[in-house]
């Protein structure tokens, strides 16, 4: 589906709309991850907006892709973004990590059984997603038109299963495999290449290396993926940890905490302001 100006500006104005919504939650909840979630909303917004085959009125739809999200506690872009793709009613957003609420704190799928999987510990994403991927190579073979789309953190690549799972896809050359990592350099205790410096991944995968915010390169990659038969496709989407927000950005010590009131209305200013740019430069 080709990029037009109107399209990609629907785009950035969602992807907007999505941050707000994802301080809107933390605010409300009073505990949750921001940076993680503001550094995704392009890739989310792409993925279901654009790139994704499914169906919000049929979630159960047979043929859909499958998202397995591995860093589970990112979860406010999860959740923000199905909200505003028709699976369930924004106003159910502001339940995010209250009791007996469906949106958990890690996603959880006895909870809301439109997820394809339960998350929370990390590096688990990946073999599942290897699992499903395998299943339907081994059920369609090369007719499926289905893609399987892993996202993790950068921070999880630290974990021995990750890798482990990386070798399997690529050594069963899974080419309906798409993982996309949140490089965004940033983890709970620090920067990632202070914690443990990352290596490169196998020759056995297609890597992609993209800016994570810019809308058409992330389009272009998922597109691409889908052109890559014999190998898994990895996608290293170069992030800003708190993307939006400039108070958060870049900042550690955004992973883990929610924004006070003082901080959530900066930030939804700040946010606000942007959206009005974006509307105002196409019309």
């Amino acid at each position: 589906m080709e990029l037009t100006d109107e399209k990609l500006n629907e785009l950035k104005e969602q992807a907007n709309n999505i941050r707000i919504s994802i301080i809107e939650m933390l605010l409300e909840a009073g505990s949750g991850h921001t940076a993680g979630p503001l550094d995704m909303a392009d890739i989310f917004t792409i993925l279901y907006f654009h790139t994704l085959r499914h169906k919000p009125k049929d979630p159960s739809w047979e043929e859909r892709d499958r998202v397995v999200l591995s860093n589970g506690h990112i979860c406010p872009v999860l959740y923000a973004t199905l909200a505003h793709a028709g699976y369930f009613p924004k106003e159910e957003l502001k339940t995010l990590r209250k009791f007996g609420s469906r949106l958990q704190g890690h996603p959880h799928r006895d909870f809301l059984p439109i997820l394809e999987t339960s998350s929370g510990p990390l590096a688990s994403g990946l073999s599942q997603a290897v699992g499903m991927a395998l299943s339907d190579k081994m059920d369609h073979g090369l007719t499926s038109a289905r893609r399987i789309y892993c996202l993790l953190s950068d921070g999880e690549l630290e974990s021995g299963q990750t890798w482990e799972a990386a070798m399997l896809a690529g050594k069963e050359k899974l080419h309906n495999l798409v993982g996309v990592i949140d490089r965004n350099n940033i983890q709970i205790d620090g920067y990632t290449e202070d914690i443990m410096p990352l290596e490169s991944l196998s020759p056995l995968w297609h890597v992609i290396e993209i800016d994570g915010h810019n809308i058409e390169e992330i389009a272009d990659a998922f597109e691409t993926a889908k052109s890559i038969f014999g190998k898994p496709t990895m996608i290293i989407a170069h992030t800003i940890a708190g993307k939006g927000v400039k108070e958060f950005e870049r900042d550690y010590r955004w992973h883990g905490k929610p924004p006070n009131k003082d901080e959530a209305n900066m930030a939804l200013a700040e946010l606000r302001t942007l959206g009005g740019k974006i509307r105002s430069e196409h019309q």
